[in-house]
């Protein structure tokens, strides 16, 4: 039941968030188009600090929420660290390709009924089904 109330409050937070931002500041939240902002080789960025709260939000709150209530909403990771380095390099390079990540185009763009989002997310989706399928049914 805790995964269930983890995942509702997490939902309703990034909405939040995500509506908050744009009504705000007139700005979407895609957490690759704001993380990449914050990297060194970006232009100097005059909005930096409400993009550092925002990342550290994310970071944070799973935090917050082992230290209140004793469990994490991670859950266990089931993948070996080169895994996870093969698999964040290849998230990278879908956000390169799709020209933004899931929170931009699958919440953001979808929500504003962008084509462009849509299909993007429609991407995602099935990339993610296939490559489970692959890995849970013909490599394990």
């Amino acid at each position: 039941m805790d995964g269930i109330l983890f995942g509702l409050a997490g939902g309703v937070m990034i909405g939040i968030s995500a509506v908050m931002l744009m009504a705000l500041l007139g700005r979407v939240a895609g957490v690759s188009g704001i993380v990449a902002s914050l990297l060194p080789n970006e232009q100097p960025v005059r909005d930096r600090n409400w993009r550092a709260a925002f990342v550290g939000g994310l970071v944070l709150g799973p935090l917050v929420v082992w230290a209140f209530s004793g469990t994490t909403p991670l859950g266990p990771t089931v993948a070996s660290v080169p895994v996870l380095a093969l698999a964040g390099l290849l998230v990278g390079v879908g956000t390169t390709m799709g020209a933004g990540c899931t929170s931009g185009h699958g919440v953001c763009g979808m929500a504003r009924l962008s084509v462009r989002s849509i299909a993007a997310t429609a991407t995602f989706l099935a990339t993610a089904i296939v490559t489970v399928f692959i890995v849970r049914h013909l490599i394990a």
